[in-house]
């Protein structure tokens, strides 16, 4: 590749790449736990869909499988952690 070439690939800078992964540390975490008067509790991963949209439409797509990997990892911490919003229907 020549000099020209390196300068035209964008690169993320680090401080965007952290707050990209803390974010979808936060939002991978996040559940909707509904519970019915039957005592039945149904829980939905709300976090994953959103936050595999965002990695979806993502202007650097180079570690979309990394922040793949991090959405299912914090949506097992937050299914155990309890993280997310509860509604009693």
């Amino acid at each position: 590749m020549s000099t020209k070439t390196k300068k035209r690939l964008k690169q993320e800078s680090d401080g965007s790449y952290i707050l990209k992964l803390v974010l979808y540390l936060i939002i991978g975490s996040q559940w909707l736990y509904i519970a019915t008067p039957h005592g039945t509790k149904l829980s939905i991963p709300v976090g994953v869909v959103v936050g595999a949209i965002f990695a979806m439409h993502d202007h650097f797509q180079i570690d979309r499988k990394i922040e793949y990997a991090l959405l299912l990892a914090t949506m097992l911490v937050g299914y155990f952690a309890q993280i997310g919003m509860f509604v009693s229907v």
